[in-house]
């Protein structure tokens, strides 16, 4: 892995507020609580490729927000083998960091694209879900969607085949973040086959064959190098 220290940002309030704003359970916050959040944390750039680690004091400390970019967050195993754990768009958090105690393995976030990141400490997380319900109560509703993406994943790597497993895995990419097109759904973040290899605990090669025989049956095309689900039911009876 190519370590990078994220860069420090230079940003005003008002754009700091701003793109808070745009965080799933940040955004009925008044603007003025969101300034005050903004004051308090600490925004970082990471170049493309870019990527560092999240120890186990960082994870438990401090939350994670993607504000804008997107990022892989990954684990390695002693041979710098990698499983995905996912891929984050502007307007995420990072899994549980700042909300579960420390954790024993490392994390880490590589930048897809040029990313905005902001750190927001556990004290000024914990103050503001017991403040503001609201926004606690939807960050246990994310978390929760990401524990059930989770065990279904877990799942598949157990008991099936490769191409059933990214049958699976494109499913669940598209109930988690697919749009709708005039031709049917789309996932709407380019996912390279080695992003998709390392999400299903497969190599890439394995992994561009499974594509192929889902494209033969007729359940996804790739255009412009995003995925289009084209045959739901297909890919359903694929997955097992």
């Amino acid at each position: 892995m190519r370590a990078s220290r994220p860069v420090e940002a230079d940003l005003t309030i008002g754009e700091a507020r701003q793109l808070l704003s745009r965080v799933g359970f940040l955004e009925t916050l008044p603007a003025g609580e969101l300034e005050d959040l903004a004051r308090r944390s600490a925004f970082s750039r990471l170049p493309v490729g870019g990527a560092f680690v999240v120890g186990p004091e960082e994870h438990a400390e401090r939350m994670l927000l993607v504000l804008a970019g997107q990022v892989q967050v990954y684990e390695a195993d002693p041979t710098d083998r990698e499983l995905t754990l996912s891929v984050l768009e502007g307007g995420s958090f990072v899994g549980a960091t700042g909300i579960a105690s420390r954790r024993t393995r490392d994390l880490r976030v590589r930048a897809l694209e040029p990313s905005l990141l902001c750190r927001l400490g556990r004290g000024d997380l914990e103050a503001l879900v017991l403040g503001r319900p609201e926004a606690g109560l939807a960050l246990a509703g994310s978390l929760a969607a990401r524990l059930v993406w989770m065990e279904g994943r877990w799942a598949d790597l157990a008991a099936k085949e490769v191409t059933a497993r990214l049958a699976g895995v494109l499913l669940m990419l598209v109930e988690e973040e697919g749009i709708m097109t005039p031709e049917g759904p789309m996932i709407p973040t380019r996912y390279t086959h080695r992003q998709l290899s390392s999400m299903i605990g497969a190599n890439r090669e394995a992994t561009t064959r499974a594509f192929r025989a889902l494209q033969e049956i007729g359940g996804v095309e790739l255009r412009s190098r995003y995925v289009h689900v084209t045959d739901p039911e297909a890919l359903r009876r694929a997955s097992g």
